[in-house]
């Protein structure tokens, strides 16, 4: 079994996919996560797919020295480019950006690439929003989302399924209006941008997350003032705003579990 040598951000991206799943882990680099889902039993075969040279010969390396070169197929390829329409159920993708996800999922969907496929478990970098908002736009329904801090940094990772595989959740009810503790309500908008269920049970590492966006944007604050032009008044009202929307949501979420 290769899970020892899972990040525990990993750990958690696989904890996301179906136990008897065929997975498709795009962007394998090392191929630690199809490895270690085919290894521990979770999924009877998987798919790696690469679409730099470097990443894809280690990913190579990495199947072949666990002895799974007959139950992981290593492509390489561009996104989803790399499977067959009805080949994998459950999709994989890890350690890029939400906008560069997005764009995958988007020109998988327009390949057919996303026939058969029940489960979508990623892991975005940066702007979880945009990933979001894509699932919300496509019919997909967000099931569950972790937050986590490791060396330093933050990950998010949300699982997604399909509207009509959603037992019990739909989309309206995952994004109606949350109202707060503290009375704030927060809406569509900030559902979007902070997590539906991360905001209902908020952890360590989601203040940790939101106290460094604030204090990124008070730091464009500080280059925006000072210019006197009209644009940048404007932007400084805007992030102000922002800045203040943050600060008291973060005051109206429990801290008792932290």
């Amino acid at each position: 079994m290769n899970n020892n040598k899972l990040s525990n951000r990993l750990q958690l991206v696989l904890e996301q996919i179906p136990q008897g799943s065929i997975v498709a882990d795009i962007g394998s680099d090392h191929a630690l996560l199809p490895v270690a889902a085919v290894a521990s039993g979770r999924a009877p075969s998987a798919v790696a797919g690469e679409v730099n040279p470097g990443p894809f010969e280690a990913a190579r390396r990495g199947v072949a020295e666990a002895g799974l070169g007959k139950v992981i197929a290593v492509r390489r390829g561009d996104g989803l480019e790399v499977l067959e329409p009805g080949e994998a159920d459950c999709i994989t993708i890890a350690g890029m950006g939400g906008a560069l996800i997005a764009s995958i999922l988007d020109r998988g969907l327009s390949l057919g690439k996303l026939e058969g496929v029940k489960t979508l478990a990623l892991q975005p970098n940066v702007g979880e929003d945009i990933l979001r908002r894509w699932l919300l736009n496509h019919g997909w329904v967000l099931t569950a989302e972790h937050i986590l801090e490791e060396d330093g940094k933050i990950y998010e990772i949300l699982k997604a399924v399909r509207e009509q595989a959603a037992e019990g959740i739909t989309n309206e009810q995952l994004y109606r209006d949350l109202q707060l503790a503290g009375g704030m309500v927060c809406d569509h908008e900030l559902l979007l941008e902070m997590g539906p269920w991360l905001l209902q049970a908020p952890n360590a590492a989601f203040f940790a997350k939101w106290q460094g966006e604030i204090a990124k944007l008070q730091g464009i604050l500080t280059s925006l003032s000072r210019s006197d032009q009209a644009p940048a008044e404007e932007r400084r009202h805007q992030i102000s705003a922002q800045i203040n929307r943050i600060v008291e949501v973060l005051a109206c979420l429990p801290k008792d579990k932290l």
